[in-house]
């Protein structure tokens, strides 16, 4: 780990104590179904909270989960190229543990810019940044998530009331 990996990890650690930031975290975790160890697919795939649909080995990312098609995975459902960018690129970190996860996750909402919305109480801005890398996220009141090449993406989605439901009850505040 290089120095500018080093701060950029010391400063999203400082970011992982901000109730705001938590909240969202939180809220992104609930809104995507996942857990620390799940692959894409737990949760809705036939036998979905077991063998295939889990993973064990935090030393690396897990790859992909049900149908081969994603390698969502974790809590926040990360792919592995947004892995290899955001943990292994920007931190120097190359495990897949859930103090991992939730570091990356600071640093996807970092490089969308939504950090500084969420630390100040601009819910509604954080939410339309981060629904660009969340699809279970809307990118705002009374609208849908994110489109997929143009078109619906079919990913089911927490509607914006709901987030900022969701938001609130883990502790998060609005300005």
């Amino acid at each position: 780990m290089d120095a500018k990996q080093q701060i950029r990890r010391t400063e999203n650690e400082g970011y992982l104590k901000n109730k705001n930031v938590k909240a969202f975290l939180d809220t992104i975790a609930e809104s995507e179904g996942g857990n620390y160890h799940a692959k894409f697919g737990y949760g809705w795939a036939p036998g979905f909270k077991t063998g295939k649909w889990t993973f064990t080995d935090e030393s690396t990312h897990p790859g992909a989960g049900y149908g081969g098609s994603t390698t969502a995975s974790g809590r926040y459902q990360i792919t592995i190229n947004t892995w290899k960018l955001q943990c292994i690129t920007a931190m120097g970190l190359s495990d897949f543990t859930p103090h991992t996860q939730d570091l990356t996750a600071v640093e996807i909402l970092r490089s969308v810019h939504a950090i500084d919305s969420l630390v100040n109480g601009d819910i509604k801005d954080a939410i339309h940044k981060a629904s660009g890398q969340w699809e279970s996220l809307p990118m705002g009141p009374g609208m849908a998530n994110r489109p997929l090449n143009g078109h619906p993406s079919g990913q089911p989605y927490m509607p914006y009331d709901d987030v900022i439901t969701t938001y609130k009850k883990f502790g998060g505040t609005t300005k």
